[in-house]
């Protein structure tokens, strides 16, 4: 798929880390930019620096997303390119100092980070199918796994799987929709400069950056809206996941 000013794009989480790199990336190729996040006060200043739209919505709710694909539509036309970064990472061990893991804790990782990927990849992909785009690549859709999909640590047992869910839906959605012509890939994140990570102590983020191998240092999340770039460009990636992080294995703690 080309780049440009006849494509358009929605990011979810688009208001700060790897959402707003992406933003910044799509919309430095031209492409129109519709910001999704939950926090309209940073959502709608992001969009504003960028020349983007921006639009409200919780993932986890149908009609929210719905409400919030229809502002992107009514801006922008019916977007080819669908992102999702929304995501939480709150650290809870499967049984801590209080008994066992709360299951709402448990519950709301999976409807963000899972359910959420899937509410507003299955409404664009319905989007861009009703759209009937005539070309070799009608639509990308990509989802934001993470490394802890594979290497979970301690105190990560409901992030980790909530990402792993993400890697599961991959192929499979990439095959429910190969006959429209709309790819599905993810991207498993290493440790990035994103907020989560930039507000830990300085102490914290340099041990991190060492145990990285090559390059030994947190990702930055430019480097993350490259690959995107690149997935989108590339029509024969489909239905993969790609870690990116810099040959990184998390350790138990």
């Amino acid at each position: 798929m080309k780049l440009g000013k006849d494509t358009s794009a929605v990011v979810t989480g688009g208001a700060s880390g790897l959402g707003s790199a992406v933003a910044q990336a799509l919309v430095a190729q031209g492409v129109k930019v519709t910001l999704i996040d939950r926090d309209a006060d940073k959502g709608n200043a992001r969009a504003r620096a960028l020349g983007a739209v921006f639009a409200q919505a919780d993932v986890t709710d149908a009609q929210s997303v719905a409400d919030a694909l229809c502002v992107a539509r009514a801006a922008n036309g019916q977007e080819r390119i669908c992102i999702n970064c929304a995501g939480i990472a709150p650290a809870a061990k499967t049984v801590g100092r209080d008994g066992a893991h709360d299951l709402a804790l448990f519950q709301a990782v999976i409807n963000v980070n899972l359910i959420g990927s899937f509410n507003v990849s299955s409404q664009s992909a319905a989007g861009m199918v009703a759209a009937g785009f005539d070309a070799d690549c009608a639509g990308v859709i990509i989802n934001t796994a993470s490394i802890a999909a594979y290497e979970g640590q301690i105190g990560q047992v409901a992030y980790a799987a909530s990402k792993g869910g993400v890697v599961g839906l991959t192929l499979p959605m990439a095959r429910d929709l190969a006959r429209n012509k709309i790819r599905v890939m993810a991207i498993a994140p290493g440790i990035f400069g994103t907020p989560m990570v930039t507000s830990m102590p300085q102490e914290l983020q340099d041990a991190l950056a060492a145990g990285i191998p090559n390059p030994a240092r947190l990702g930055d999340p430019q480097e993350f809206a490259s690959l995107a770039l690149h997935i989108i460009e590339n029509d024969f990636l489909n239905g993969s996941v790609i870690r990116l992080d810099g040959a990184a294995r998390l350790a138990p703690k």
